[in-house]
């Protein structure tokens, strides 16, 4: 009786072990996918904020800011555990002293849009995986959470609302600094995807990202000396406190040149939460292609080779 409940679990173990292995060999042959994102962007920074002075993160968040992102990206995965990915994203980031709730941003009356272009590499580190969602042992969805971190660069250009019109800031040179159109970027977030038949990927994932820059928004320092600014427009953008009447400016700052205008003590940073898409491209195992080829519907070759005296 031992003997055959023995030879029972052994078998059911075996046939366990069986069907592990082929669903692992069956999965590494799907390791490079394509696909997009859509999703939201907001941004930290001198403009808008809380009643309070600067606060890092999400505590100075304006949610009324938020705008959109759309992007693409690739991915290889290296291991079950270790994923890279490329990733292509535009977004928009925006923000206005006038919706603060502190006084003296109201009174600084600055505005402020931008338009980022960002590519990034990044490495992606899965937490938890699971095979089967639901364990009804059919193996059509599985599931994976991730932590990511890399590297990158964004391309952008701060804009002002003026008479109508957007202006371009970063020409005017409102607080007398040339400043690049394109800084350095680190992404870091979480994410998990659901995966349909090792082919159709749904995803979501947040990501903050820290710039080498205090320009996202066009402010930093201190007010410029007017004489020293290149045109008329950029005189009026570089301070606007003076475009509202006194009722509607409190009078608790000092907006006259030299005086504190941003905080160069903190780089701007932005997050990006897309939902997203992607397509899993089906490989070949080494192992397959080099003993059973043949399988694939393509017929052997017989190699003749000449002989020479």
């Amino acid at each position: 009786m031992k003997t055959v409940m023995s030879n029972k679990l052994f078998g059911m173990f075996a046939l366990l072990l069986v069907a592990q292995t082929g669903l692992a060999q069956r999965s590494s042959f799907y390791k490079f996918e394509v696909g997009g994102g859509l999703g939201m962007s907001n941004y930290l920074g001198e403009i808008g904020g809380k009643e309070k002075t600067e606060r890092p993160f999400v505590w100075d968040m304006k949610l009324n800011q938020t705008r959109w992102a759309v992007g693409g990206y690739a991915r290889y995965k290296m291991s079950n555990y270790l994923s890279v990915r490329a990733d292509l994203i535009y977004g928009r980031i925006q923000g206005a002293d006038s919706l603060s709730d502190n006084r003296g941003r109201v009174g600084r009356n600055l505005s402020f849009r931008n338009d980022l272009l960002e590519f990034s590499g990044r490495a992606e580190v899965y937490m938890y995986n699971t095979n089967d969602v639901g364990g009804k042992g059919w193996y059509r969805v599985d599931f994976k959470s991730y932590v990511f971190a890399g590297i990158g660069g964004v391309l952008h250009g701060p804009k002002a609302l003026h008479n109508g019109e957007w202006v371009k800031l970063r020409p005017l040179t409102t607080e007398g600094v040339n400043y690049g159109r394109v800084t350095a970027t680190m992404p870091i977030g979480v994410g998990f995807f659901f995966t349909y038949k090792r082919r159709h990927r749904f995803g979501w994932e947040m990501g903050w990202r820290m710039t080498f820059t205090d320009y996202l928004d066009d402010i930093s320092g201190v007010y410029a000396d007017p004489s020293m600014l290149p045109n008329a427009t950029s005189i009026a953008l570089a301070n606007r406190s003076d475009e509202l009447t006194d009722a509607q400016r409190p009078h608790i700052a000092n907006y006259a040149p030299g005086q504190k205008r941003g905080d160069s003590n903190d780089n701007d940073t932005y997050f990006f939460t897309t939902f997203t898409y992607g397509y899993v491209f089906r490989g070949k195992n080494p192992f397959y292609t080099q003993h059973y080829s043949w399988l694939g519907g393509r017929k052997g070759r017989r190699t003749i080779s000449r002989v020479k005296f």
